[in-house]
């Protein structure tokens, strides 16, 4: 059973609009809409789990009503970060032996591609991450903003999502992160790093699958459904 988990409840508040990130329209359809439809209507994902701002509940509900899909396994309520989030999504997959693919909603652009290569790599390893290269160079600094290291650029990567794991590995590093008292990570597949429970394979992303941050973000948007239409 391949499972996408949506999370959806961020506040979006970087986007300095009304709504958060995910209901802001981009050519008369939102993002949350773009990013639903990508798993919704792709042949290989079974069920859509979605992770949801409690505040925004009728609005997600009106967009469901609208829409029809028919891969909504179920809708929960979001936690106060996107770890507890993601958490209580991973923790609504009752298959001992699914695959799950955890998708920022913010990002409208994922391709049946990335999809197929996240599913595919599956097959050979327990967790998976999306990146791509990064055509900037990388700096670290110190708390005194001074340059610590410049990291080799060739070996530096840009972490997309979905990322993609074995239900029971990734159910084990949420698990192992509650009892640490963690709820602040950003990132799933830092949670398999610190505990150390899977390698994770990664697979390459898109230029095109950018996350909706800042407003200048919703113009890229709009110049990526117009190279998409020709």
């Amino acid at each position: 059973m391949n499972y996408a988990i949506i999370l959806a409840s961020g506040a979006g508040e970087r986007t300095g609009l009304n709504v958060p990130k995910q209901f802001v329209l981009i050519e008369n359809k939102s993002v949350l809409e773009r990013s639903i439809e990508a798993f919704e209507n792709h042949s290989c994902i079974d069920k859509i789990i979605l992770v949801i701002n409690p505040l925004f509940t009728d609005l997600v509900h009106e967009i469901l009503a609208k829409n029809k899909y028919s891969k909504i396994n179920k809708i929960l309520t979001g936690g106060k970060t996107r770890q507890i989030s993601s958490y209580i999504g991973v923790n609504a997959v009752e298959e001992q032996d699914a695959k799950v693919l955890i998708h920022d909603a913010a990002r409208p652009f994922v391709s049946a591609k990335i999809i197929n290569d996240c599913l595919k790599a599956l097959d050979k390893n327990n967790a998976v991450n999306v990146a791509i290269e990064t055509s900037d160079t990388i700096i670290e600094v110190n708390e005194n903003n001074i340059i610590k290291k410049v990291p080799d650029r060739k070996r530096l990567r840009r972490c997309q999502t979905p990322q993609c794991f074995d239900i029971n590995v990734i159910k084990k590093a949420h698990e192992l992160a509650k009892k640490d008292g963690i709820d602040n990570i950003t990132d799933d597949c830092g949670l398999i790093l610190k505990y150390n429970l899977s390698d994770i394979y990664v697979v390459e992303g898109s230029v095109d699958n950018i996350k909706i941050t800042y407003p200048i973000d919703l113009e890229i948007a709009k110049l990526i459904l117009k190279k998409e239409s020709n």
